[in-house]
């Protein structure tokens, strides 16, 4: 099975003639390698080309699906691939730093806003206990001033009926009693 696979991913990917050829390969029953094709043929038949061999196969497998590159000669300078590898490393960790900023900045943002949201949560707490300080106050005021006014209106009451018992008292003595200024007499 995984042999088959290997054989079918070979057909997508390489043209039919190299296709065959690798399958050959993998299985096994692959006939002793050919002449390169396009070369001179040895032997003592003249040195002619081969015009029915298949042409060149580039056996050169790559994962890539656009069109080959050219392999960079052996005399280009390494210094360019290196370059380009400490740009890539210095990008990398310009953006590792960036990053790390923005988590920084988040962290913080978050620190903040936690100490913003500690601060108005005992801020009002502090409200809610003043407030039920005040109720409570408010209440026991109510309570005080309920209370006089119970004693004043106990003591108007109990006014009210000495003055009944004082009227009944003087009766009628009192209707005796005149003022000698304006000789009028006197009304409870």
């Amino acid at each position: 099975m995984d042999q088959e696979h290997g054989e079918r991913e070979l057909q997508l990917l390489l043209p039919a003639a190299v296709a065959v050829a690798a399958a050959r390969v993998l299985r096994g029953d692959a006939p002793a390698p050919a002449p390169a094709p396009g070369l001179m043929t040895g032997g003592g038949g003249g040195g002619g080309v081969d015009n029915h061999a298949a042409p060149v196969l580039d056996l050169d497998l790559s994962m890539s699906i656009g069109p080959r590159r050219q392999q960079p000669s052996s005399s280009s300078p390494p210094a360019a691939s290196e370059s380009r590898r400490a740009a890539a490393r210095q990008q990398l960790l310009q953006q590792t730093q960036a990053a790390a900023a923005d988590v920084r900045a988040v962290k913080q943002q978050t620190a903040e806003r936690m100490q913003e949201a500690s601060e108005r949560r005992a801020y009002a707490e502090r409200v809610r206990r003043m407030a039920r300080m005040e109720l409570e106050l408010a209440e026991k005021e109510f309570a005080r001033a309920r209370m006089i006014w119970e004693r004043a209106r106990e003591e108007v009451e109990r006014v009210e009926r000495m003055k009944e018992i004082a009227a009944r008292r003087l009766g009628s003595s009192a209707l005796e009693i005149t003022c000698h200024a304006c000789m009028q007499r006197f009304h409870p």
